[in-house]
């Protein structure tokens, strides 16, 4: 399982300690006298965010620009009970406005492309990274021994044209960056964006990482992770009902808000990476699955049947992937999904969305097989990819995907 954080707790515990540059920053409790000193020392603007594990902050009203210290009491009093995509805030905070000359984008995350973690950087920080594109941006390997030095991330800073002035200085922070990544056991971590003055001090002004729990650097005592609101969908108490009736397979979902790509994943670790690399390709997966441990025709079925009656109306792409099994039957559950999609179909009609598919293990032929009869029978597009393609190439791949037939569905209305 993973554990997330958002920019807050990466503000209260993380950022000093590891000598990255931050605005300032106070938390929605702050008294008015301190919030009117700060924005007139600010130059008399902040920003107000809510405090929520979701994305798409700003798109949702949960970021706002307050010039007033009566105005951010209130602004940050309704940020603070506002829920974004399914997703209630825990708090609201105000942090200093940056004037910026130049935004970057920087991520670093493991990738299966290079065995090891990769760093992305790209000069269009501020936009979803999705939609910028390959020339706007680079991702190098990171050799988890040595570490990133200031060489290596002065070279990925000049290959996308960041300006000379402020190399050394982003470079310098960068290391730190990475500091950070591997000492605390992240698996992701994004910031978006640095936000660099015309003297060319970088800050870091929105942040969200994502921490593997079963990395022993994340028991460490210093980190506390904030609770969050639980906010449990119709879908989630349905699946959460059906995975407890039976001991027999897997029925883990949890719901992420997305709008794209509804995957039907299997391979608990497995699954996380999948989800995390639609994540960062754009793919906006509705929900993180596990549907592994060999489930047995009727329940892999019902689950599936459940996962299409609530998001399959609304998705852009199926995804059916997981790795390579070991005593998963892939003929069982393929012909499982298949038989629910196609009484799907029967009672609803016709679907409208390409099907991508990524699997390996026990019977992996003729779970194709199954697979592919049925997706020519109700005639819809679809792609197969065998064990060896790597996971997260098909994820991007359906991400991609998605994000086009979304478009082109746009485009025709």
């Amino acid at each position: 399982m993973s554990v997330q954080i958002t920019e807050l707790t990466f503000l209260e515990q993380l950022a000093r300690r590891f000598s990255l540059p931050v605005p300032e920053f106070l938390e929605a409790n702050a008294p008015r006298a301190k919030v009117r000193e700060a924005l007139e020392r600010w130059g008399g603007k902040g920003i107000a965010k809510a405090d929520v594990m979701s994305g798409g902050r700003g798109k949702s009203g949960a970021v706002k620009l307050v010039e007033e210290a009566q105005e951010a009491a209130r602004v940050l009093r309704a940020l603070s009970t506002i829920e974004v995509k399914g997703h209630q805030a825990r708090t609201a905070y105000l942090t200093q406005f940056i004037e910026a000359e130049t935004q970057i984008y920087s991520c670093i995350t493991y990738d299966s492309r290079y065995l090891a973690p990769s760093m992305t950087l790209s000069m269009q920080g501020g936009v979803d990274i999705e939609s910028v594109g390959a020339e706007g941006k680079v991702t190098f390997p990171v050799d988890v021994f040595k570490g990133l030095d200031a060489y290596q991330a002065s070279d990925g800073l000049t290959q996308i044209g960041c300006p000379n002035k402020i190399i050394s200085a982003m470079s310098r922070t960068l290391v730190n960056l990475w500091d950070m990544f591997i000492s605390t056991g992240m698996r992701m971590c994004e910031v978006n964006p640095w936000r660099v003055t015309k003297g060319g001090e970088p800050y870091a002004c929105d942040f969200k990482a994502i921490f593997d729990s079963a990395n022993f650097k994340v028991q460490n005592p210093d980190i506390k992770f904030p609770e969050y609101p639980e906010s449990v969908s119709d879908f989630e108490e349905e699946m959460a009902a059906w995975d407890a009736s039976s001991h027999q397979g897997q029925a883990h979902v949890s719901d992420l808000g997305g709008d794209l790509v509804l995957p039907i994943l299997f391979g608990g670790g497995a699954s996380t990476i999948i989800a995390e690399t639609l994540e960062l390709a754009g793919g906006r997966p509705i929900f993180l699955s596990d549907f592994g441990g060999n489930p047995p025709y009727e329940r892999m079925k019902g689950t599936a049947e459940k996962c299409f009656r609530h998001h399959l109306a609304n998705a852009s792409t199926l995804l059916i992937l997981g790795g390579k099994a070991n005593n998963t039957r892939v003929d069982i559950t393929f012909q499982a999904i298949g038989d629910a999609l196609l009484g799907y179909v029967d009672e609803h009609g016709p679907i409208d969305i390409p099907i991508v598919i990524g699997r390996g293990g026990p019977r992996m032929v003729p779970g194709f097989i199954a697979m592919r009869e049925t997706l020519e029978s109700i005639r819809v597009p679809y792609v197969i990819f065998g064990h060896d393609t790597p996971l997260t190439l098909v994820a991007e791949y359906a991400a991609k995907l998605a994000r086009f037939v979304k478009q082109q569905k746009e485009a025709a209305k």
